[in-house]
């Protein structure tokens, strides 16, 4: 069976490039818009990963990401923020709020694939 992994990004261009990356590799992608659009379709559904920017209108990744460790169903899936935000002080909130991992735009298809693979079960 495939791996689901949502993605959540305001911007349709990045939404796509990423969702060829994985597809290419052989993931099911289901895409989110913003961090509330992300928990509506979390809603009784199953995903393996999620893979989310951090500033996006009406609720950021880092909300997205406190919300999602606070549903038992999805508190343990790995988490990567995929973001322009580079910054140590950012990482660092990202990682206390549940972040599994962090890759700065742009980004690359074959490092991006490398990071899913690592912290995928």
């Amino acid at each position: 069976m495939k791996k689901r992994i949502l993605t959540v990004d305001d911007s349709p261009s990045m939404r796509q490039m990423v969702r060829m990356t994985l597809e290419t590799a052989g993931y099911d992608v289901e895409e989110a818009e913003d961090g509330v659009d992300a928990l509506e379709k979390l809603q009784g559904k199953q995903v393996d990963m999620m893979i989310s920017d951090l500033n996006m209108p009406r609720m950021n990744g880092l909300d997205l990401v406190r919300q999602v460790r606070g549903q038992p169903q999805h508190k343990f899936i790995p988490i990567i923020m995929l973001t322009t935000e580079s910054l140590a002080a950012t990482k660092m909130e990202g990682k206390q709020a549940g972040a599994t991992g962090w890759i700065v735009k742009p980004f690359r298809e074959d490092q991006l694939l490398k990071v899913v693979e690592k912290v995928l079960p």
